[in-house]
């Protein structure tokens, strides 16, 4: 009983997290400063990151958990990188 509980609030968690996904998309897209979209990108990578983490959990595989790694390491050096630039014009000093 608590197997099929489990395989099913990951299902629904991954279509809340698929939903997320297209907001934030919609938000990157249709943002009206440049703050809202790095703002989008920023949940844009976390979310992607939860997703990776579900799958992982839900197929019991190690690789999910090593790219959701890799994406949170490469999405805050991708968000510090374009907020840097936003601010000075410049990411390189």
């Amino acid at each position: 009983m608590s197997v099929a509980i489990l395989e099913w609030s990951l299902l629904v968690a991954q279509v809340m997290l698929g939903v997320g996904m297209l907001a934030t998309l919609y938000r990157m897209v249709r943002g009206p400063h440049a703050q809202d979209r790095i703002l989008a990108l920023d949940a844009l990578y976390v979310v992607a990151l939860l997703l990776l983490v579900t799958l992982g959990i839900r197929t019991n595989s190690q690789v999910y958990f090593e790219l959701a790694m890799l994406i949170g390491l490469l999405g805050f050096v991708g968000t510090v990188a374009l907020a840097k630039f936003l601010m000075r014009g410049e990411v390189i000093e």
